[in-house]
This record gives C-alpha cells, sequence and structure tokens, in this order.
C-alpha cells in the first residue's frame, strides 16, 4: 500500500537517501542566507502552521490507526509521530518539516505526507510550492506582469453578451469587456485601482448583498489567495493586500487562520446584481499561457433563463450608461478647446 509504514522506514531519514528525486527548486543546502530573515521566518512558520492544521483535522480512526487511550489525547488531531508513522519518515525527520526545516524534501517524503495527512491535489500544490519557496535562494527577479496584452483586450471585447475579464493571482481585475464592467460595477466604485475582488468581498459592505452565498465566496477567496502566497511568497502588493485584509476584516483573519487552500477553475456564480435583480451564472476560468498569473474568466446564462433576460436587460444598460459617458466626456473636451480659443 502507498505510504505504508515499516519498520526500517521510521528509523530513516530520507533526506539522505541518494535515489530520491528532490522538488524541484529545492537544493540540498541549508544555506538561505540571501533570502531576507524575516521571509524565512515566514515561510517557516507557514509550512509548520499548514502541517500542523492538516495533521490536526484528521483522527486516528480517520487515517486508520488504532486509538489506544483515547481520553489522555492531548491533540485534537494526529500526533506528530502517527503522522510520521504513515508517512514512512522518522519521526525526528517529520519534527524538523513541520518546524519549518525543508531543505532538500524529496517527492517520496512529500508523497508519504500526502497520503498522511491525506492531501487533495490543492493542498499538495500548496505544500510543494511552500517547500519550493524554502529552498530558493533569491526572489525572482521579474515580478508578474500587470498589463493585458491589446489581443487579450480584442478578445474581451468581441465576446458580446457575454460578461468577461481578466483577473490575477491577487485577484485584481486588469481589464474587462463592457458587460463585465456593468457585471462587476459595484467593484469598481472601489476608487483604488486596480479594482480588487478580495478588497470587495471583506471590505465593502455592498459585498454580502452582492454575493448571495457569500460566505462561500468568502471561503475561496481566502483559499485562492493562501495557495498564491505559497506560489509567491515574494509578492510584495500580495502580502500588502493580506497585511490590509487581516488588519481591517476578522473575517478574513478567521479564515486565513484555518490555512485552507483551493483551485478554482469552474463553478456557479450567485449574484444579487443592484440594476438587475438575482443571476445564476455558471464560469469558467482559462490560464493565459503566456502570463500564468493571469486568467480569463467567462460568465454565460442558461439560454432561455431569467438569468440570460437580465443579462440581455445588463447590457442595454451597459451600452446606454457608456454612451451617456462618450457624449459627456465629448462635450467637456469640446468645451475645454472652445475656453481655450482666442478671440
Amino acid at each position: 500500500m502507498k505510504g505504508a509504514p515499516t519498520d526500517s522506514a521510521t528509523h530513516r531519514d530520507p533526506s539522505r537517501s541518494r535515489v530520491d528525486r528532490k522538488v524541484k527548486g529545492v537544493t540540498g543546502r541549508s544555506d538561505s542566507r540571501d533570502i531576507p530573515a524575516d521571509l524565512r521566518r515566514g515561510l517557516r512558520e507557514e509550512i509548520r502552521e499548514f502541517l500542523t492544521s492538516r495533521r490536526a483535522r484528521i483522527t486516528p480512526k480517520q487515517a486508520g490507526l488504532p486509538e489506544y487511550g483515547r481520553g489522555r489525547r492531548r491533540v485534537a488531531g494526529l500526533r506528530r509521530d502517527e503522522v510520521a508513522l504513515l508517512a514512512g519518515i522518522s519521526s525526528q525527520y517529520y519534527t524538523r518539516l513541520e518546524r519549518g526545516n525543508a531543505t532538500g524534501v524529496s517527492e517520496v517524503v512529500i508523497d508519504g505526507l500526502v497520503h498522511a495527512l491525506q492531501l487533495d491535489e490543492a493542498e499538495r500544490t500548496h505544500l510543494v510550492d511552500l517547500i519550493h519557496a524554502a529552498g530558493t535562494i533569491r526572489a525572482p527577479r521579474r515580478p508578474a506582469s500587470q498589463q493585458v496584452r491589446p489581443t487579450v483586450q480584442r478578445v474581451l471585447d468581441s465576446m458580446i453578451g457575454t460578461p468577461a475579464l481578466v483577473l490575477n493571482a491577487r485577484l485584481d481585475i486588469l481589464a474587462t469587456n463592457q458587460l463585465g464592467f456593468a457585471l462587476f460595477s459595484p467593484v469598481y466604485a472601489d476608487p483604488a485601482r486596480p479594482p480588487n475582488n478580495a478588497r470587495f468581498v471583506f471590505l465593502d459592505p455592498h459585498a454580502a448583498e452582492f454575493f448571495r452565498e457569500w460566505d462561500k465566496v468568502a471561503n475561496d477567496t481566502v483559499a485562492l489567495l493562501h495557495a498564491e502566497a505559497g506560489r509567491r511568497p515574494h509578492d510584495k502588493r500580495l502580502s500588502d493586500l493580506i497585511g490590509e485584509l487581516s488588519t481591517r476584516s476578522e473575517e478574513f483573519r478567521g479564515r486565513w487562520a484555518a490555512h485552507n487552500v483551493q483551485i478554482h477553475t469552474t463553478g456557479i456564480k450567485l449574484i444579487h446584481h443592484p440594476i438587475v435583480g438575482e443571476l445564476e451564472l455558471p464560469y469558467e476560468s482559462f490560464p493565459l499561457v503566456v502570463d500564468l498569473s493571469q486568467s480569463l474568466i467567462t460568465y454565460t446564462a442558461e439560454p432561455g433563463s431569467p438569468t440570460q433576460d437580465a443579462l440581455h436587460l445588463l447590457a442595454s444598460w451597459a451600452a446606454t450608461t457608456h454612451s451617456a459617458q462618450e457624449t459627456a466626456s465629448s462635450n467637456s473636451a469640446e468645451q475645454g478647446e472652445s475656453l481655450g480659443m482666442p478671440d
């Protein structure tokens, strides 16, 4: 059985095995002097809290272990030695891992931990990202792009009748088509640019009315940001956003402490729009290959549904509003030119 413990396995240190492949990007050295001290401490703390939170949710019964001394257990979930047993590593080695000493971790160890802690694909990816970041000597030189290529904007604009936008991994809205702008017009009410979905969810009082399943949206938002923080711990804008939300929102702080991570590519958004009312919008997320930190999101309605009728009404409102804005802008420019003309 995959990950099944053996007597010999529990007494060896897999990091010393020459045949185990190391997690990509992780060096075998413990020298991380080029990583800023505060970031190094933060990564170790994140690894510790993630592993601790994952083992706390699993009981010995769920893990297939005998429950000796049930009444005397001092932990809610698995103990460190039980995780080590299930992962096929020594308890001393697992303890070092949980303290954030993740240098030179092999894929065999990762697979053992996935088995022991019953991690899903998103959680496995997050753990690998944390270990990779802890073993990376220098921060990436090129930050993720905040610009959307003109061809992508043209694709957005060509999607008539379908709200569409481009998000980055921090949940900034980088570009929309006209109907996408109309759909998320409440998010644009915040003067901060670029508009940010996470900031709207947790800091705008209208968000709980706009998102009909606010709790689910809030949980998903934090899980997405947590996964991104593991992938890009050097991203200062992301760190600043998380810091702002942690400081200003108790709802965010509580969810962040749970260390849940998710990857969303499809689903249904239930929205109460201030102009057209209730919408039920299936969505799809398409990563942009040239810049994997950006995704194109589309929202569609079932043919003949009330949501489709509401989208048609929203499109009409958006076109009228856009035309009025262009007229006002043109009139303002003409007035400015006439004022600037000599007598």
